[in-house]
């Protein structure tokens, strides 16, 4: 096991250097300065220019890119160039708040795909069966801004039931401990705090979660009807086993194994995902941070943040792969 994870990581180092250089490459080759962005458009030539050597941007590409990777490699990410805050602080305050997004979506996708999946499984060609299946579709089709403004529109404007943006209502204060509003507002003991930050999080949670709840459905039904099939499915029903039983117990778990894959997929990929949600709510995570970022031209903040969000991403189908082994103990890691 320790040898299958020591030889991930090693495979991780090319795959981080390969996205270190395309995020680098790309907001260095396209037009427009960052001067201009902070200082202005009627910002003077010498100004430009001093902003640019203060900043390292007069160097070549190939220096500051070296000095982008020694220094990540150090856990020093640089300052922001709108706020001079430093780029790992300003991550770690919103990282929170799209991790709590990101959970309360994937939880949502799982426990509703996966049960459609495995109903939709055992009652083939059923008006279930075609109407889960055709809300799966549906899902995978629906671009999530579209799907989000939507939410709000009906939700929000027109019935009002729920906050249009946000974490937590204005009329709130909670003491931030955890940086999860959920958390947090339970451990100030504080029910009514907690009950509008759960509002909150419902219309941009459904929206980001709708597409991976289709995804994992789909795959629920497929692995499902496929196991279905095997010998031992048969002969556990032939010695009198429930139907029940039969599931749950016998082909419930080799049905997971490529469904996990496709959740630690998922949750990764919710990350990209959420630049969109938290765009259409108003919501203070990464992703929200990372589109102004990009308005900004702010150069240290999208090129450590890619990078710190690309490893997260590797760490998480690390992860989605030792669960292999605990789920099935007959399949052995680094063999």
């Amino acid at each position: 096991m320790l040898r299958y994870i020591i030889k991930r990581f090693l495979w991780a180092i090319p795959a981080l250097f390969g996205v270190s250089l395309l995020v680098f490459s790309m907001v260095h080759l396209t037009p427009g300065e960052p001067a201009l962005a902070v200082l202005g458009e009627r910002a003077t030539k010498e100004s430009i220019e001093k902003f640019n050597e203060e900043m390292g941007f007069n160097k070549p590409l190939t220096e500051q890119y070296i000095s982008f990777v020694t220094k990540s490699l150090k856990g020093d990410f640089g300052n922001s160039i709108k706020t001079k805050q430093p780029v790992w602080d300003e991550f770690i305050e919103r990282f929170p708040a799209t991790v709590e997004l990101a959970t309360i979506a994937m939880l949502f996708a799982i426990i509703i795909g996966v049960t459609a999946g495995i109903i939709s499984a055992v009652k083939r060609y059923s008006t279930f069966d075609y109407a889960s299946m055709f809300v799966a579709l549906a899902g995978v089709s629906m671009p999530i801004f579209w799907l989000g403004l939507m939410l709000i529109y009906f939700f929000s404007v027109k019935l009002g039931w729920l906050p249009v943006s946000g974490r937590l209502g204005y009329e709130f204060y909670v003491e931030q401990v955890t940086g999860f509003h959920l958390i947090d507002t339970l451990l100030a003991n504080d029910i009514e705090a907690f009950k509008d930050a759960l509002k909150h999080l419902v219309l941009p949670a459904f929206a980001l979660g709708t597409i991976p709840m289709a995804i994992i459905a789909r795959m629920s039904r497929a692995s499902m009807t496929s196991v279905l099939k095997e010998d031992y499915i048969r002969t556990a029903k032939a010695k009198g086993c429930s139907s029940f039983r039969v599931i749950i117990s016998h082909a419930l778990k080799n049905a997971l194994m490529p469904v996990i894959t496709v959740i630690g997929l998922m949750f990764g990929t919710l990350f990209a995902g959420a630049i969109l949600t938290e765009t259409t709510f108003s919501w203070p995570g990464i992703g929200k941070w990372l589109v102004n970022a990009v308005y900004q031209r702010d150069f240290p903040i999208i090129q450590s943040a890619t990078l710190i969000i690309a490893t997260i991403f590797i760490v998480i189908n690390l992860i989605t792969d030792l669960l292999y082994a605990v789920i099935n103990p007959k399949i052995r890691l680094g063999q």
